[in-house]
């Protein structure tokens, strides 16, 4: 038979690995109360089946440890207790619920085959189903029941009822000898003196715990329902103090959450401590974190309104002092306005106003003569300095000025002039031909056209030349 690929399968077939011992004719029977000689195989495979035969689908509970999860799929781990281990196996291919719960100190229920695994010689158990040990199970139940319920709408906000804002009257679902009603008689005497209570007693904590409390919220509700107008009650407050997940199961049953779901009154939550959560909490209309909080949470608009009565007096007291206030304020503004408005005070202040416009119109004459005063100086001013004598007179000493200045600039320029002829006239004759001539030199040019002779070569013979000395000039002939 071919080899499967599953571990578990290989695990089979090593089993049926080694063949049956076989005996031959040459073997000698078995003395007489001598036992027989096995082989490790033989008498393993034998434990296997007596093993095998004897615990199947067997639950075993006890701790997990050495947790290993192969890259194959399988899981081994050992579950413990404090006398005895037991070597466990989860094949890749068991299709178990939990299997994710498989941790290190985990508490577990295991359903499962005892085998051996013969290359080991160790027996251990074949895991097919995994449950929930101790708190793990009842926090397990919690969550499938809180998403039962979540599913079917019951935790929805829309549903929730609001509180009356004063109840007279509300019924109180718990053991009537448990501290929780204590706290919440104290809390409501001291907030609420008038507030009544009926008290349905029941069990908080044991078997057939969860009936009596769904039972006493359906009691309340029908007395409610005979009372008369207005003398029935106003809420129901389920409640309990606090302990474990074990001693609280009595309000995560399904049994309560059904009963204060279908209560025709709002029903208040306060089991517990603070960080301690029931179904209860999530199918009441509010949830309060403890007894004494639910007290406090029902009374909460009596004590705003006890706090508003209070401290209505002291309102009343400040606002009537603020009108009397306001009114002598206004009162005393009037008697302002009448005195302002009073005959004798208007002439008064007419008188007044009419020695104030004399005096006005005196200073503003005077301002007006100052002012014309002012100009007349000022034209005057501009009159003599625009008249034709001065006019005249000015002009005559400007024509002197330039006259002058004119001269000194005319005698200047003529002595600059005079200067420079004086300069060339001196450059002139030093560097003239009379000077030259003076140290005995002489300039020859022609008679007929006075082009200067710089070369024999220049005069053709026959021509007539004149020679220039520094006291004549002299004729000749070109031979």
């Amino acid at each position: 038979m071919p080899r499967k690929q599953s571990n578990q399968w290989e695990f089979e077939s090593l089993f049926s690995a080694d063949p049956e011992p076989e005996t031959t004719a040459k073997e000698e029977p078995p003395k007489k109360n001598v036992p027989p000689v096995w082989s490790v195989g033989a008498l393993t495979r034998q434990i296997r089946t007596l093993l095998e035969g004897e615990f199947r689908s067997v639950k075993v509970s006890g701790e997990v440890s050495n947790f290993r999860a192969q890259s194959s799929g399988h899981c081994y781990f050992t579950l413990k207790d404090g006398d005895a281990q037991l070597s466990c196996v989860l094949f890749r291919g068991e299709r178990v619920s939990h299997r994710e719960q498989l941790e290190h100190g985990v508490k577990l229920i295991l359903r499962g085959d005892i085998s051996v695994y013969m290359p080991r010689g160790q027996y251990q158990l074949i895991v097919r189903g995994i449950e929930m040990d101790g708190v793990g199970a009842l926090q397990l139940a919690f969550e499938k029941l809180k998403q039962k319920l979540k599913s079917e709408g019951l935790f929805d906000e829309d549903r929730k009822r609001p509180l009356p804002e004063r109840p007279s009257r509300i019924g109180v679902v718990t053991s009537p000898t448990g501290a929780a009603l204590r706290d919440v008689a104290h809390v409501l005497e001291r907030r609420h003196p008038g507030l009544q209570l009926v008290v349905a007693g029941c069990r908080v904590q044991g078997q057939g715990a969860a009936e009596e409390i769904a039972g006493s919220i359906r009691a309340l509700n029908r007395f409610h329902a005979t009372r008369p107008e207005g003398q029935g009650l106003d809420l129901i407050l389920v409640t309990r103090g606090g302990g474990s997940l074990e001693d609280l199961w009595a309000f995560n049953e399904e049994v309560v959450a059904r009963a204060i779901a279908e209560s025709e009154l709002p029903v208040v939550s306060g089991v517990g401590h603070e960080i301690d959560f029931t179904i209860s909490d999530f199918v009441a209309d509010v949830r309060a974190a403890t007894p004494s909080a639910a007290a406090e949470w029902i009374t909460e608009s009596i004590m705003t309104a006890r706090q508003f009565l209070e401290t209505s007096a002291d309102r009343m007291e400040s606002e009537l002092r603020d009108f009397v206030e306001r009114a002598h304020f206004h009162l005393s503004q009037h008697q302002k306005r009448l005195d302002y408005l009073h005959p004798q005070r208007v002439i008064e202040r007419h008188a007044q106003r009419v020695d104030d416009a004399g005096e006005s119109v005196v200073r503003m004459t005077r301002l007006l003569l100052e002012k014309l005063r002012d100009r007349f100086e000022r034209a005057r001013d501009r009159l003599g300095a625009v008249h034709p004598e001065r006019k005249i007179r000015e002009e005559s000493l400007r024509f002197d000025r330039c006259n002058e200045q004119f001269s000194a600039v005319l005698k200047v320029a003529l002595d600059q002039k005079k200067s420079r002829l004086k300069q060339a006239t001196a450059q002139l004759q030093l560097l003239g031909p009379v000077q030259v001539l003076a140290r005995g030199y002489s300039i020859t040019h022609l008679a007929d056209s006075g082009e200067l002779i710089r070369s024999a070569k220049d005069v053709p013979p026959g021509s007539k030349i004149v020679t220039r000395l520094s006291d004549g000039e002299l004729t000749s002939s070109v031979q």
